[in-house]
């Protein structure tokens, strides 16, 4: 297909290391998208005739059929998608199948190509967020007042929700969204027309193409527009951070099943057994969304070294572009797929986590402000007063709502019974009232919120 300066093909190790149809096979329903819109354009513009368009057309389909019904002879003489279904087509039309490249270079080609994949798993991964994000919701508007306790350095710190957790992740993967959407919006222009680097002499119009495939607008560079690989890097970046957030909460997952928490019950839609175990029931799911993160970070070094040296315009190293991001996309899109089932799936286990919750003095903080907005007693001196009762009730073997109100007066004898209605973890919880803060109200408040953005 590139022959003509060429006497012979190429040996067998150039072509093993050539050869890309293997894996860019992929691009086909994308391929035959972008050579629609050349073609008509190509008519539109009289470059070519309505009837060579029209028999283009009728091949691509006839091809795009072959391929859906996996009846399609790929060659791997033949490198790669472009030249396979160029030559496929020849065969079905004739001459007017060699017109269809007019005005273009497989450096364009398949730049526009990658970025309308790209660009459709973008939109599939928005879609995938905002299903999960739903189901967080969910299980927070349910849990707005199931207390459970919240960590630092996953030490028992103070009593929170289980919808305010949940929430949490919300915020997290709604800002993943956004990075996918802004994302977009910068992968969303058209290199069809830029051709082999410098443009072409016919008279094309790219605005058209543009318009057809749905890019806002042509890029305005040729030489960026075949060599630009950054788009593809940024939603690998995109992916990466929102597969961390995966990993976070499938971590919590894991953890919060174990028989040592016993914070939510898992089904078996999403947990597996032990070959020799009966007992068991392992929270499989969780853990391989845990580890696609390592896949999807490696995507983007990849990538990233792939690109870091080469100068412009295209360069064969590009071929090793699509490989790490079709892995990478297939990793996230079943991590967020099973990780929307797992938060709907879990159910918490109010009566534990309300338990655990209220171990470890996670009320200390309470007790501490009590003193300062109750006595005017300077929060330092509060912090110092709330260690000595800590540590009597540690003492005693008691939690701070169980130290009789004497024992605290041996440490600070301003105080008095009303102590006891913020000791208890619910009163904790309930007193956080301030904007963003874990009381059942603000719950239900920011659910609420996020229902109407949802809809």
């Amino acid at each position: 297909m590139w022959g003509g300066r060429f006497a012979a093909g190429p040996g067998a190790l150039m072509q093993a290391i050539n050869v890309s149809i293997g894996f860019d096979r992929r691009l086909a329903a994308q391929d035959i998208a972008g050579s629609k819109a050349h073609s008509d354009m190509l008519a539109a513009q009289s470059i070519i005739t309505a009837e060579d368009r029209d028999a283009i057309h009728m091949g691509l389909d006839e091809i795009k059929a072959e391929i859906e019904a996996g009846t399609f002879p790929w060659s791997e003489e033949l490198e790669d998608i472009h030249l396979n279904i160029e030559a496929r087509l020849k065969d079905k039309i004739g001459e007017a199948g060699g017109r269809l490249h007019t005005g273009r270079s497989r450096n364009d080609q398949v730049a526009t190509d990658f970025r309308l994949w790209v660009r459709e798993h973008v939109e599939l991964f928005q879609n995938q967020l905002t299903a999960l994000i739903e189901a967080l919701v969910e299980q927070a508007d349910a849990n707005a007042d199931t207390i459970m306790p919240g960590f630092t350095h996953l030490q028992s710190a103070q009593p929170v929700t289980f919808g305010h957790h949940m929430l949490a992740y919300a915020e997290m993967f709604a800002r993943d969204r956004a990075r996918f959407a802004d994302c977009h919006t910068r992968l969303n222009e058209s290199p069809l027309g830029a051709a082999a680097l410098a443009g072409t002499p016919y008279p094309i119009d790219r605005e058209m193409t543009a318009k057809a495939l749905g890019f806002s607008r042509p890029m305005a560079n040729s030489l960026d527009a075949v060599s630009a690989r950054d788009f593809a890097l940024e939603a690998l970046s995109a992916a990466t951070i929102c597969a961390t957030h995966l990993s976070r909460l499938s971590e919590e997952i894991v953890i919060w099943t174990s028989a040592q928490f016993q914070f939510i019950k898992l089904t078996d839609a999403f947990t597996t057994g032990s070959s020799i175990m009966p007992q068991k029931r392992n929270p499989d799911a969780a853990e391989l969304v845990r580890a696609k993160v390592g896949r999807i970070m490696g995507a983007f070094t990849a990538l990233s070294i792939v690109m870091k040296g080469l100068p412009l315009a295209y360069s064969k190293d590009m071929q090793e572009d699509k490989e790490p991001v079709f892995d990478a996309f297939d990793a996230l899109e079943l991590g967020l797929a099973a990780m929307a089932g797992m938060v709907a799936d879990m159910t918490p286990n109010k009566e534990r986590l309300a338990e655990a919750a209220g171990a470890a003095f996670s009320t200390a903080t309470d007790l501490a402000d009590w003193l300062v907005m109750n006595l005017n007693m300077p929060f330092r001196d509060a912090h110092h007063v709330t260690g000595t009762i800590v540590a009597l009730a540690e003492k005693q073997g008691v939690t701070l709502d169980a130290l009789a109100l004497a024992d605290m007066r041996s440490v600070e004898p301003r105080i008095t019974s009303d102590i006891f209605n913020v000791l208890t973890p619910l009163a904790s919880a309930t007193s956080r009232t301030s904007y963003g803060g874990t009381s059942p109200d603000n719950v239900r408040q920011q659910v609420t919120s996020w229902k109407a953005k949802l809809t």
